[in-house]
């Protein structure tokens, strides 16, 4: 029987020496490149360089090395057709059994801060995907391997079975095209951003698997979270569980919903989440005042919430906190006393991450049956807008910091939306109701006797005056919303009527 023969060459050499060295125990031949081969020579692994198996030298600084006939027949030839062979041993080549290989560093390389267009062109593997692809398409006859994640079971079936089995040969094939997929998706992703090309004929994205979870929306439904390869570090993807139970489908969701709305203040501000929806915001001094007002905004709301605060939670806070049931707490940190808490309570969830605000909009993608639907990110605040103020009244300094609280805040409402704040907190907030009329009786009537002198914030323009004379019947005194109706001047008049300052900002903040 002909001795087999193994190909490796790796980025990641993460428990390779132990591997090949395996291999040649178990009677295999390893030919190897670079790097590699540098390394398995330094651990005195025999080893074949690929020049001896090429007869070409390694050549434009390592750039062409494996791209040969000598290597790519080696994989490709199918061992039960006679004519493969026959080509094969007319020119003296010697088929492959097992590739083990990873590619260039491209992810690592452009997450570099100082990674400059020319360093990540470099780190483009050419040879890496060939040789990974050859070997899948032939993987009934080839054992391939790019994840050291899967050098054990491939020693357990050689050591037991003397070959691959067919099925792990599969398995192993699978996962090389997923992960050449990926590669290419990076490389194509940085490049159109390069160039500026804002819609590709072709959309490649890649993810990655983060967490399983234990079900979707509801128990009867299959789920799996998975972030980006370069998430953002103050995203959910990249937060860290100090603490509780594994989160959820629905605690990703809402968690993320919290974390956006914290990220819109500067001050002290905690914000608490049910359903995709605030039900409390509040602003302070101290991150204990801004939860007493979040707590305060809905206290029924908040039983069973997702608090995002934008400061670490001291002991004051914890021992406020601690008092409720809450889902899960995030902060940029948690003081050792709050920790020792809230880690009392054996299921609540503590995250941490650093809360900042974010520039640049990232896509947002959204599926719907049989396609995905592509937008930035609604990242536009006051500072955008070109304010412009229709009514009789200008609003005073008080209701101009409660206003800007309001629209915060509306933009992360679902529509139609409608939040109602004083310049601490919110006091109503009306969601996802089929008209916004709906939507302004519910955060009216959540504000109670805490409406007199409270203002009000709309997602989007009112399509007539009705919405301003219910909120001027309930004591509002100043309004914000985009404008841009064709019956604009009717609310501007039921404004006047009720003497309430209105500001147009021409910003639309819908979120379905």
């Amino acid at each position: 029987m002909s001795k087999k023969r193994a190909l490796v060459s790796v980025s990641n050499k993460e428990g390779i020496v132990e591997f090949v060295q395996a291999l040649v125990e178990l009677g295999f031949e390893v030919v190897s490149t670079g790097g590699t081969k540098k390394a398995l020579e330094a651990a005195s692994v025999p080893v074949i360089g690929i020049s001896e198996v090429t007869g070409f030298p390694e050549i434009l600084d390592g750039r062409v090395k494996t791209l040969h006939p000598n290597i790519h027949s080696g994989l490709l030839a199918m061992r039960e057709r006679a004519e493969h062979q026959q080509q094969l041993a007319e020119h003296q080549i010697t088929p492959i059994d097992v590739v083990v290989v990873n590619l260039y560093p491209f992810k690592e390389t452009i997450a570099k801060p100082d990674c400059t267009f020319a360093d990540a062109i470099e780190n483009i593997d050419i040879g890496g995907p060939s040789m990974l692809r050859a070997a899948a398409k032939n993987h009934q006859h080839v054992a391939v391997v790019v994840d050291p994640a899967d050098y054990a079971v491939v020693l357990d079936e050689l050591k037991q079975e003397q070959a691959v089995s067919v099925e792990t040969k599969r398995r192993l094939a699978a996962k090389v095209f997923r992960h050449t997929a990926s590669y290419d998706a990076l490389i194509a992703e940085y490049l159109t951003k390069a160039v500026g090309e804002e819609e590709p004929e072709s959309l490649t994205v890649t993810f990655e698997r983060k967490q399983g979870l234990r079900y979707g929306e509801n128990p009867h439904q299959r789920a799996t979270f998975y972030q980006k390869p370069l998430a953002d570090s103050s995203s959910i993807a990249e937060a860290k569980q100090l603490h509780g139970k594994e989160l959820s489908y629905n605690n990703i969701h809402d968690a993320d919903a919290a974390l956006a709305i914290v990220k819109e203040f500067t001050e002290p501000a905690v914000v608490a989440v049910k359903h995709m929806n605030p039900c409390g915001v509040g602003t302070g001094a101290t991150i204990e005042e801004a939860y007493n007002r979040a707590y305060e905004a809905d206290s029924v709301s908040i039983f069973g919430g997702i608090i995002a605060a934008n400061r670490e939670i001291d002991e004051a806070t914890a021992l406020k906190m601690k008092e409720i049931f809450l889902e899960i707490i995030i902060a940029p940190s948690f003081s050792e006393k709050a920790v020792e808490i809230l880690t009392a309570k054996k299921n609540l969830r503590l995250l941490t991450v650093p809360v900042q605000k974010q520039i640049e909009p990232e896509a947002m993608l959204t599926s719907v049956h049989g396609g995905l639907l592509l937008q930035d990110e609604d990242l536009l605040g006051l500072e955008d807008a070109e304010l412009s103020i229709p009514t009789k009244r200008e609003p005073t300094e008080e209701e101009w910091e409660a206003l800007k609280l309001a629209w915060k805040v509306v933009k992360h409402v679902k529509s139609n939306a409608i939040v109602v704040t004083n310049g601490l907190m919110t006091v109503g907030v009306g969601a996802g109701q089929m008209n916004r009329v709906g939507s302004a009786d519910i955060a009216i009537k959540q504000a109670g006797e805490r409406i007199e002198g409270a203002v009000l914030g709309s997602d989007a323009f009112f399509p007539m005056g009705d919405t301003v004379e219910l909120a001027g019947k309930a004591g509002i005194t100043a309004i914000i919303q985009p404008g841009g109706s064709i019956r604009d001047e009717e609310s501007i008049e039921m404004a006047n009527k009720y003497n309430i300052a209105m500001v147009m900002t021409g910003i639309r903040h819908f979120k379905h």
